[in-house]
């Protein structure tokens, strides 16, 4: 599978869903936006700007586009997008319709987002989102990820069977990585830029190089006694680089 087959997704997406619904804007932020997008490995991160309310009559004909992209490229199942209510962009806390993890429910767009946004957010069709995003404070964004960490991530590193799953040990300790940063005053990083810091709060090596084959490499298969001994050192690295994150002024 090639880049080819992400830009003939994207492509075909932005022609469906201007179809569907009255789009005013489509926005892609995170890797896709940044140059660290891994076909296969990484999401689609997409928001479209609609003209309106998104009843229950275009929810049913978002979820017709979705599904029927599923249909024909199989990575579409990794295609995210929000549906923002043009008159709504303003409020911060509102929650917009959201096709995520192949189903359709409400989120707002957090913090981390807007300012993804506003600092690389890249505009497929229609007006960039500088100037329709609200600007996003460094104490906001501190505030956001702080609470991410003590509440989110904090309950996920106490359920100690996730911790056998590729997937949380691949979200995690990059999640902290690049929140560590963030609160450190350095900004945000991508997730390409957060495995030198993991080393650096003292990730086992053996983890982040383990977490890296699957991004950017050759996956190795996992014994049970392995993926049993990460989800343990997985863990504990959450529990403690929460508490330390948290400890930084």
């Amino acid at each position: 599978m090639s880049h080819d087959v992400a830009g003939a997704l994207v492509e075909r997406f932005v022609i469906d869903i201007a179809r569907a619904v009255p789009v005013i804007a489509v926005w892609v932020h995170g890797s896709l936006a940044t140059g660290d997008f891994q076909l296969g490995r990484s999401d689609f991160d997409l928001l479209a700007v609609v003209a309106g309310e998104v009843d229950a009559v275009r929810r049913r004909e978002i979820r017709r586009v979705h599904e029927a992209l599923a249909a024909d490229f199989p990575v579409a199942a990794k295609l995210h997008c929000s549906y923002l209510n043009r008159d709504r962009l303003a409020d911060v806390g509102v929650e917009h319709p959201t096709w995520a993890f192949e189903e359709l429910f409400d989120r707002t767009v957090s913090p981390v987002i807007r300012r993804e946004l506003l600092t690389d957010g890249v505009a497929l069709i229609g007006p960039p989102p500088t100037g329709l995003v609200p600007a996003v404070s460094d104490q906001e964004l501190t505030r956001f990820i702080r609470t991410e960490l003590d509440g989110y991530w904090r309950r996920v590193a106490g359920r100690r069977r996730l911790w056998l799953r590729d997937m949380w040990v691949d979200a995690g300790p990059l999640s902290l990585a690049r929140a560590t940063v963030t609160l450190q005053g350095g900004g945000m990083i991508s997730k390409r830029e957060a495995f030198p810091v993991l080393l650096k709060l003292g990730a086992p090596a053996e983890m982040v190089s383990d977490i890296h084959d699957r991004r950017y490499g050759t996956p190795r298969a996992l014994s049970p006694a392995w993926r049993l001994r990460r989800a343990g050192l997985a863990r504990a690295f959450m529990l403690d680089g929460i508490d330390r994150a948290l400890a930084l002024p």
